[in-house]
């Protein structure tokens, strides 16, 4: 399943990485990375001993990433973002910094959509984020049901304008 045809565009991720606090960000989460146009720009910005797992469901796409980027600090994972609990688990860490996510939600069975966003929040630190990229905002509706803080912004600036969701794991001030 791709959330579009075309690459995100240097707005769009600009947009959908700027919340990110790059000295914190130890552990990194993507969901469809698709051929790495975030990908490239979270490894560029991620510290030296920061960690990216990236979740890709389409072989080829898998393929792609392992042969465009020489990084020891990215590992994909040739598997559904459902996994997120078990990867972490397995890989001796105990959440995500932050999770980011263009998989198209709205393309998918209730049931797996929930499945992953209970699962994303499980595996975020405390002070944890989920920031999710969508070409509509129908998602924010089960957002809000999921993390206690959910803002949002519109990116104009993109072929097929999109949405940036932040999803915070804890309420702000506990």
């Amino acid at each position: 399943m791709l959330g579009s045809v075309v690459p995100s565009s240097r707005y769009l991720v600009r947009r959908t990485l700027r919340p990110i606090d790059w000295e914190r960000a130890g552990v990194v989460v993507e969901f469809g990375p698709g051929i790495g146009t975030i990908t490239g720009e979270i490894l560029r910005r991620l510290r030296p001993d920061g960690r990216l797992i990236a979740f890709e469901t389409n072989e080829d796409f898998v393929r792609h990433l392992g042969d465009s980027f020489d990084d020891p600090r990215l590992e994909v994972v040739h598997g559904s973002a459902e996994g997120i609990g078990e990867v972490l688990r397995e890989r001796e860490l105990e959440g995500a910094d932050y999770v980011l996510s263009g998989i198209p939600f709205s393309l998918m069975p209730d049931e797996v959509r929930d499945r992953i966003l209970e699962r994303t929040r499980d595996a975020l630190e405390p002070d944890g984020m989920l920031l999710v990229y969508q070409f509509s905002p129908r998602i924010g509706t089960h957002l809000k049901r999921v993390f206690p803080e959910v803002r949002w912004e519109f990116e104009p600036l993109n072929l097929l304008p999109a949405v940036v969701f932040q999803c915070e794991a804890e309420e702000a001030g506990k």
